[in-house]
C-alpha cells in the first residue's frame, strides 16, 4: 500500500466515523425534544425522528444529493448524481462519492430534525412526512448548492460557511419559524389576554442527556467537515467548538440567574446548543477567544429571542428558532467579523474578517448569503405547508391534541402504568 492509498483509507475511515457521530445526534434530538415536550407526546417525537432518518436518507439518495452536488446549472441547481450516478467528476475529493454522500446525508437529516421540534405536539404525522420530503429533497439541497457546491452563486461570491451555521441552522431555524407560525400554538399555551402559560417539560434529565449527545456529535459535525483525517485544523476546530458551547452554557447560567433570580435549566441546555450552532460556520477560521465571544452572544440572544417569541404568541416548544435560526445567523455574520487572514487563505476569495483589517467584503457577502438562505427556508417551508394543506390537514384534531399524539396518532403511550401483559381480545371486547 502506497502513501496515496493509505491517505484515502484514513480519510474514508474519518469521514464514515464522523458521519456516524452526526447520525447519533438524531438520538440527541429525540431525547432532547422528548424531554422538553409533555409526556403524552414523547412517542410522537421519536416517530418524527425516524421519519427524518428513513425518508430523509431515501429522498436524498434518489434526488436531493443530485440537486445539491450535481453538475451546476446557472449557479442555482445540480443536474447530475441521481442515485449517486452520472457525471460527478467535478467533485474532487480524496474519498469516494459514496462516502461523501453518507456524510452529506447525515447533514440533511439534521436539518429537518430542527423543524420537527418547532411543530411538536400538534402536527399531523402524514403532513410531516410530506414536509420532510420537501425539505430533504428540495429546500435544503438547493440552498446547499448555492453555498457549498463548486459552482454555486453564493460560494462563488466568497461566502464562508464551514459546517453550516447558515446552510443548516439558519435555514432550518427559519423553516422552523415558518412552520410554527403556520400551524399555530398548542391549545392552552396562550391565555385569551395573550399571556404565555408555562408548559412544564416532561423529563429534563432526559433532555439534558439529549443535549450532551448533540454536543458529542457536534465534534463530528464540525471537525468531520474537513473530510480529511490528516487536515491540520482538526484540533483547532475541536477547541473552538468546545469553547463556544461552554461559553453559551456558562453565559446562560449567569444571565438567567440575573434575569430570573435562578439558573433556568431549559435555557442553559439551549444556551450550550446555541453556542454550538453559532460556531459552526467559523470553527475553522476564528480564534479561540472569538469562539468564546460567539458562544456567549449566541446564548444571550437565545434567551431574549425565546422571550420575544412568547410575547408574539409564537409557540416553539423546544426553542428551535431561538437556538438554530438566531444563533446560526450570529455565527454566519461572526465569520465576516472575526475570520483570521492566516486561516482563510485559499478559502473562498481569500476575504477575511473586518476586525482584522479585511474590510467589509466578507461581512457583506456573509450578510447577503444569510438573508437569501433564511428567506428561502422561511418562504419555501410556508409554501410547502400551504400545498400540503390542500391535500390533508396539517394539524391534528382538537381531540387528538388534547389526548396526546402518542395515543391519538400512534396508538401507544410512552410510559405505561401496566406492569403485566395485556389481553388484547378482552380489551377489544370491553369497548
Amino acid at each position: 500500500m502506497d502513501v496515496i492509498e493509505l491517505s484515502k483509507g484514513l480519510d474514508t475511515i474519518w469521514v464514515v466515523l464522523t458521519a456516524a457521530m452526526i447520525l447519533l445526534m438524531e438520538g440527541g434530538f429525540a431525547l432532547l425534544e422528548a424531554g422538553f415536550v409533555r409526556q403524552k407526546n414523547a412517542v410522537s417525537i421519536i416517530m418524527k425522528v425516524f421519519v427524518d432518518i428513513a425518508f430523509g436518507a431515501l429522498v436524498f439518495y434518489f434526488f436531493g444529493f443530485a440537486l445539491m452536488y450535481g453538475q451546476d446549472a446557472g449557479g442555482i441547481i445540480g443536474t447530475t448524481g441521481f442515485l449517486i450516478n452520472g457525471d460527478l467528476s467535478h467533485i474532487k475529493l480524496n474519498i469516494t462519492h459514496e462516502t461523501f454522500w453518507l456524510f452529506q446525508c447525515a447533514f440533511v437529516i439534521a436539518v429537518i430534525s430542527i423543524v420537527s421540534g418547532a411543530v411538536a405536539e400538534r402536527i399531523n404525522f402524514r403532513a410531516y412526512i410530506l414536509l420532510t420530503i420537501a425539505m430533504t429533497g428540495f429546500i435544503y439541497p438547493l440552498a446547499g448548492h448555492w453555498v457549498w457546491s463548486s459552482s454555486g452563486f453564493l460560494g462563488k461570491l466568497g461566502m464562508i460557511d464551514f459546517a453550516g451555521s447558515a446552510v443548516i441552522h439558519a435555514l432550518g431555524g427559519f423553516s422552523a419559524l415558518a412552520a410554527a407560525i403556520f400551524i399555530g400554538p398548542r391549545i392552552g399555551k396562550f391565555s385569551p389576554d395573550g399571556k404565555a402559560n408555562i408548559v412544564p417539560p416532561s423529563n429534563l434529565p432526559l433532555a439534558s442527556v439529549g443535549a450532551f449527545i448533540l454536543w458529542f456529535g457536534w465534534f463530528g459535525f464540525n471537525a468531520g467537515s474537513t473530510l480529511s483525517a490528516t487536515n491540520g485544523s482538526i484540533g483547532h476546530i475541536a477547541i473552538t467548538t468546545m469553547l463556544s458551547a461552554a461559553a453559551g452554557g456558562a453565559t446562560c447560567i449567569l444571565f438567567t440567574m440575573f434575569r430570573y433570580k435562578k439558573a433556568d435549566p431549559p435555557m442553559v441546555i439551549n444556551g450550550s446548543l446555541a453556542g454550538l450552532v453559532g460556531i459552526t460556520a467559523g470553527c475553522a477560521f476564528v480564534s479561540d477567544i472569538a469562539a468564546i465571544g460567539v458562544g456567549a452572544v449566541s446564548g444571550i440572544a437565545m434567551v431574549l429571542v425565546t422571550e420575544w417569541l412568547e410575547r408574539r404568541q409564537i409557540d416553539d416548544p423546544v426553542g428551535a428558532f431561538a437556538v438554530h435560526g438566531v444563533s446560526g445567523s450570529i455565527g454566519t455574520i461572526a465569520v465576516g467579523l472575526f475570520a483570521l487572514p492566516e486561516l482563510t487563505e485559499g478559502v473562498g476569495k481569500g476575504y477575511y474578517g473586518l476586525f482584522y483589517g479585511g474590510g467589509f467584503n466578507l461581512l457583506g457577502i456573509q450578510v447577503l448569503g444569510l438573508v437569501i438562505v433564511s428567506l428561502w427556508g422561511f418562504a419555501l417551508t410556508w409554501g410547502a405547508l400551504w400545498l400540503i394543506r390542500k391535500i390533508m390537514p396539517v394539524r391534528v384534531s382538537k381531540d387528538e391534541e388534547l389526548i396526546g399524539l402518542d395515543v391519538g396518532i400512534h396508538g401507544v403511550p410512552a410510559y405505561s402504568q401496566e406492569h403485566d401483559f395485556l389481553d388484547y381480545d378482552r380489551l377489544k371486547n370491553s369497548k
